[in-house]
């Protein structure tokens, strides 16, 4: 796939970026460029080949879910100007 400079202007403009002359014919290379090594990503057969969810087949370490805090939400409430239920009281933003 190959852009040309109105596909370029028109980017810009959907974009609401102001390109001069110069700065959309280095834009429109470089496009092509990246559309470029895009086909020839696609064009390398895969058939066969397992997806991966990451690059290097590692295990993250995990550590023990346990509580490390002190529950605080009294103190946390007692300085809010409205508070029910364990719940903030807020005004009604949307009718």
């Amino acid at each position: 796939m190959s852009l040309s400079l109105d596909d370029v202007a028109k980017i810009a403009r959907l974009a609401r970026l102001e390109l001069t002359d110069a700065e959309a014919a280095q834009t429109l290379g470089q496009l092509n460029n990246i559309f470029g090594l895009i086909e020839q990503m696609q064009a390398v057969n895969t058939d066969g080949v397992e997806p991966m969810s990451h690059a290097v087949d590692v295990a993250q370490r995990l550590r023990e879910d346990r509580v490390t805090e002190t529950n605080q939400r009294e103190a946390f409430q007692s300085v809010a100007p409205e508070a029910e239920g364990g719940l903030y009281l807020v005004p009604r933003v949307i009718e």
